[in-house]
C-alpha cells in the first residue's frame, strides 16, 4: 500500500487558493492508493473568521474532495478541515474512498485552550475505526494526539493504520516526533502523521510529517516546507509485531 502525505504550506483564510493547491497536488500523484491532508487545510488557524470561511457541513470542500477522488481512483483522508454545523463550528476530519463515497466524519475531541479553540470550536463527542481500502484504520487530529486514550481505543477495536492530521506549531515539535513513536510502539500499529507547513498569524508549524511503523521505526519523515512525503507500508507488519509482542494479551485493564 502506497501512501502520500502533503505537508501542505497553508493558505490562511483563502479555502478557494487552498483549494487550487490541493487538486493540483492530488492530480499530480501516480500510483498511490492513499492520499492525505493536514489539518484545517481549508481555511488553517483563521479562528476569528469560522462564520465567514467555513462551509456549511464542510460541502464545498467535500464535494471538491469527491470529484477529485472519483477522478484520481484514489482514497483520501482530507486532513481536516473547518465546517458549520446548526449555528456551530467543528474541525472535521472526512475519509472518501476513491468511489467518491464518505465512509467516515470525525469532529476533533480535545480542544486546544492554548489556541483558544473551545471559544470558536464546538468538540465531537465519537470516534470509531473506518474501513479504508479493505483494512481498518483510525484518524484523529492535531491536540488529541496528547491524549492516548483515544489511540488505543482505536487500536482495541482493530485499527492498524491510525492517522494524525495536524497543524502542530514549530514551537512544540520537540513533543511532536516522541509522541507519535509511543503511540506506534505502545499500539503496535502505523502512525500516519500529516503536519502543515508555512504560518498563520504568527504561527509557523513545524513540518516533519513522517510515517512510523509498528515497531517504531520512522519509515519516511519530511523536512519543514511545504513537501510530499511518499512511503509503503505493509498492512500485516501491525499483526506481526503484535503478535511477536503480545501487549494486548498482557493487558489487565480490571487494574487500571
Amino acid at each position: 500500500m502506497r501512501i502520500a502525505l502533503y505537508q501542505m504550506a497553508v493558505v490562511p483564510g483563502r479555502p478557494d487558493r487552498a483549494m487550487e493547491k490541493v487538486a493540483s497536488w492530488l492530480r499530480g500523484l501516480e500510483g498511490i492508493d492513499i492520499a492525505v491532508l493536514p489539518e484545517m487545510w481549508n481555511t488553517s488557524y483563521e479562528l476569528e473568521r469560522l462564520d465567514e470561511l467555513a462551509d456549511e457541513k464542510g460541502k464545498r470542500e467535500m464535494d471538491f474532495l469527491k470529484t477529485l477522488a472519483m477522478e484520481k481512483k484514489i482514497h483520501i483522508v482530507g486532513g481536516s478541515i473547518a465546517v458549520s454545523e446548526e449555528s456551530k463550528h467543528f474541525n472535521r476530519s472526512v475519509i472518501i474512498d476513491q468511489r467518491g463515497e464518505v465512509v467516515y466524519q470525525y469532529d476533533k475531541v480535545h480542544l486546544v485552550p492554548m489556541l483558544d479553540e473551545p471559544r470558536y470550536l464546538s468538540a465531537g463527542e465519537q470516534f470509531e475505526p473506518f474501513e479504508l481500502a479493505g483494512e481498518k484504520m483510525g484518524v484523529i487530529i492535531c491536540y488529541d494526539l496528547r491524549f492516548p486514550e483515544l489511540m488505543r481505543r482505536l487500536a482495541l477495536e482493530g485499527a492498524e493504520i491510525i492517522y494524525v492530521v495536524a497543524e502542530w506549531p514549530e514551537e512544540r515539535m520537540d513533543h511532536f516526533t516522541p509522541l507519535l513513536k509511543a503511540r506506534a510502539i505502545e499500539n503496535q500499529c502505523y502512525i500516519v502523521a500529516c503536519n502543515a507547513a508555512g504560518e498563520c498569524n504568527g504561527t509557523v508549524f513545524g513540518g516533519q510529517s513522517m510515517i512510523i511503523e509498528p515497531t517504531g521505526q520512522v519509515l519516511a519523515v519530511a523536512g519543514q516546507q511545504e513537501e510530499t512525503l511518499i512511503a509503503e507500508i505493509d498492512i500485516e507488519r501491525s499483526t506481526e509485531v503484535r503478535q511477536a509482542i503480545p501487549v494486548f494479551e498482557s493487558r489487565r485493564p480490571e487494574l487500571y
